[in-house]
């Protein structure tokens, strides 16, 4: 499975460390990922997700998953 954020779908950005003479190696920054248990009061179900940082934050200022997924279904496919 992909270490990929299950609601935002967040993945690790690839790019160049840059020396001060001008080397260039490939790095790779991964997404802060957390596995977590979400209640759903409105379908009254627990879900596991595989979440970032920002996608917990959001869910909390919403206030359930249904609410983000209606709220954020753009990015959702």
């Amino acid at each position: 499975m992909a270490r990929a954020c299950d609601l935002t779908r967040k993945r690790r950005l690839v790019g160049n460390k840059v020396s001060h003479a001008n080397n260039k190696t490939k790095m790779k920054q991964q997404v802060n990922l957390h596995n977590k248990r979400v209640y759903d009061p409105e379908t009254g179900e627990t879900v596991k997700l595989k979440l970032s940082t920002s996608a917990i934050r959001t869910l909390d200022k919403v206030g359930s998953l249904s609410k983000f997924l209606r709220k954020f279904s753009h990015l959702i496919q």
